[in-house]
């Protein structure tokens, strides 16, 4: 990663916490949510691609996902494509469109996910972690080019520290906000 200023900094640990709210989104709370589809990848004429591209998926209820392709023809990639992932729920077609009935989550699967959850919360960190390295030996190494001062070399240390803490309790509230979703009955 090339870094610049504090701008790039800034702008690469806000990419990483975004990143970590996209992953979050992937888990399953209970509720029917359109995002929890957003990693599934059907074969589609030889190509892997995404299942939102392929088809409109709608929430008629809480517990339920509708899938209506837009080619019917890949109706039965898209029910295999689903079948295949991690997503842990079986398809149903009936010849128009996929449904996906999402069953209440138990106390041990509700767990599992939080666990799941923490695993991309600690992956957020550590990526805004590693942003804060390479900023702070850029300035170290600027100051050691002789381009700025030992002072100034300082303050840009500390001011690319504050922005780690603020991303990272970004990542930390985003990941309780995560887990109260996924407990919630």
């Amino acid at each position: 990663m090339k870094l610049a200023d504090l701008s790039d900094i800034e702008e690469a640990m806000s990419k990483a916490v975004e990143a970590t709210q996209r992953a979050f989104n992937t888990i399953r709370t209970g509720r029917a949510n359109p995002s929890l589809l957003d990693k599934v990848m059907v074969e589609y004429y030889g190509t892997p691609t995404a299942l939102k591209s392929l088809a409109n998926i709608s929430i008629p209820d809480a517990s339920t996902l509708t899938i209506q392709p837009f080619d019917p023809g890949s109706l039965t990639d898209i029910e295999k494509a689903i079948s295949l992932s991690d997503i842990g729920l079986t398809p149903n077609n009936d010849g128009k469109v996929v449904r996906l009935n999402i069953p209440p989550l138990t106390n041990e699967r509700r767990k599992e996910f939080v666990k799941l959850a923490s695993k991309y919360a600690e992956e957020g960190r550590v990526s805004i972690r590693n942003i804060r390295r390479d900023g702070i030996d850029f300035f170290r190494k600027q100051e050691k080019d002789s381009e700025i001062s030992e002072d100034e070399s300082r303050d840009l240390q500390e001011q690319v520290q504050g922005l780690t803490d603020k991303y990272i309790a970004q990542v930390d509230k985003a990941l309780a906000d995560k887990e109260k979703d996924i407990m919630t009955v």
